[in-house]
């Protein structure tokens, strides 16, 4: 059933101070880059945070699903667009289409750049119509890719490739280890775009032994992962939109930590190269304060 624009205003009443307060703030011009013929912030809202997904620990993937209602989800990435921001990075799964409707159906008009995920991954009938809403690509996830890798089935991940591209739109690849891009960069596979995750997060406890002598309690976030995955963002001519650039929310001790993770990633990948933030914008403007920084940091 669709739901009105009237419906998310009257939802936005609800947001709290902090929303409200972005609401009159002037849009940040946030540096472009062009992007296979569309000019697109250099800066985009990531997803994982909408639904939970904080990659830090389960006490805030619950706080985060309280917070983000559908309405929201919905509110925040209107106020993004406010902001200046004009892309959105989503995972393919049924609450995100039902958001994405929703937010179309109440005037949204920000690019989507999709990550493929739970049925589409599974099922590629689905291509055709994830094209028909005019995405800006489809990638295929990053833990997958990074589990095919591991599992020598890299032939699956062309195969996706190719099924994207006979749907008619471009096909990208995700993936949190650098090894991925080297990869398919000898190959030479039609690959358009990567998403490429600033930490290895994918390793598993024998690869963090193997390489480190021990391994780390949860997700692996080590401090020189950014300068190994940005080396091969350099090496490709493919653009590459860099995510977790601050350790999903590790890297956010003080504004200066703030600012030193975001120049840490601008400043040694390719300038073509956009950068994808989530946020939880429950406590201040973080979209803001992500636009602020990108253009700050990128015209330095």
């Amino acid at each position: 059933m669709k739901t009105d624009r009237r419906h998310f205003l009257q939802g936005a009443t609800a947001m709290g101070a902090t929303l409200a307060l972005a609401q009159q703030q002037p849009p940040v011009d946030i540096p472009k880059v062009n992007f296979r013929g569309k000019e697109i912030t250099r800066l985009l809202i990531g997803s994982n945070p909408f639904y939970g997904y904080s990659h830090f620990n389960s006490i805030l993937d619950s706080c985060m699903r309280e917070w983000y209602t559908p309405e929201r989800r919905v509110e925040v990435l209107r106020q993004a667009e406010r902001t200046g921001i004009n892309t959105w990075q989503v995972h393919y799964n049924e609450p995100c289409m039902e958001d994405w409707t929703r937010y179309r159906d109440a005037g949204g008009k920000m690019n989507v750049l999709v990550l493929a995920d739970f049925a589409l991954m599974k099922d590629w009938s689905l291509l055709p119509s994830v094209v028909k809403r005019n995405p800006l690509g489809i990638g295929h996830h990053g833990n997958r890719t990074d589990e095919r890798l591991r599992e020598g089935k890299m032939d699956q991940v062309r195969d996706f490739i190719n099924a994207v591209h006979d749907a008619g739109a471009p096909a990208g690849v995700s993936c949190h280890n650098p090894a991925v891009v080297e990869y398919i960069e000898e190959r030479g596979w039609p690959v358009d775009y990567y998403m490429t995750c600033m930490y290895r997060v994918s390793r598993t406890v024998e690869e963090s032994r193997k390489e480190f002598g021990e391994a780390s309690l949860g997700e692996a976030f080590m401090e020189r992962d950014p300068e190994r995955m940005c080396k091969m963002v350099r090496q490709t001519k493919k653009t590459c939109f860099a995510f977790k650039l601050m350790g999903a929310g590790r890297n956010i001790r003080s504004a200066e930590s703030i600012e030193a993770a975001f120049a840490n990633v601008l400043k040694n990948i390719k300038p073509q190269d956009p950068v994808i933030v989530g946020v939880f914008p429950k406590f201040k403007d973080e979209l803001r304060q992500n636009a602020e920084m990108v253009r700050k940091v990128t015209l330095a």
